[in-house]
């Protein structure tokens, strides 16, 4: 896992648009992912991207600072590297970045109807901190005591 370099936007932003394609019937709307400024969160050093050698890009995640606190934005897989436990990976390296920059405790969110989602984050410790609707989505809230 590495900082996604200028120039990427547009990769994650292919990469988003697959990865979150599934649940636009789900949710019956675009996942804001889909519709993120890439560019800009390279810019603020936010994403960060496991690619293989020829450049392709397998998956991303986004770790911004938001309120005094890290918050995983976004966690996206190529489709092609789905289910290989890639997504846990990019979860375990943003919880391990938080830590680093010296916090105890990291949030995210997801969509109320991305139930496959929600109980994922909890079977890795998350615990739900409340619902609500932000910037017209439904939303789970969610956090996570780190460890040492």
């Amino acid at each position: 896992v590495r900082p996604a370099r200028p120039g990427q936007a547009g990769a994650l932003a292919a990469l988003a648009e697959a990865a979150y394609a599934p649940w636009v019937p789900v949710v019956g709307q675009r996942p804001g992912p889909m519709d993120d400024d890439y560019a800009a969160r390279i810019a603020r050093g936010e994403a960060f991207v496991v690619a293989e050698a020829s450049g392709a890009l397998a998956g991303l995640v986004v770790l911004e600072e938001k309120d005094g606190a890290p918050w995983l934005d976004n966690v996206a897989v190529a489709p092609a590297y789905a289910g290989k436990g890639l997504g846990w990976r990019l979860i375990r390296f943003a919880e391990a970045e938080a830590r680093r920059r010296g916090h105890a405790l990291i949030r995210l969110y997801t969509h109320q109807r991305m139930e496959r989602n929600v109980a994922l984050y909890r079977d890795l410790g998350y615990v739900e901190a409340g619902r609500g609707v932000e910037q017209g989505f439904a939303r789970v809230f969610m956090e996570k005591r780190l460890a040492g």
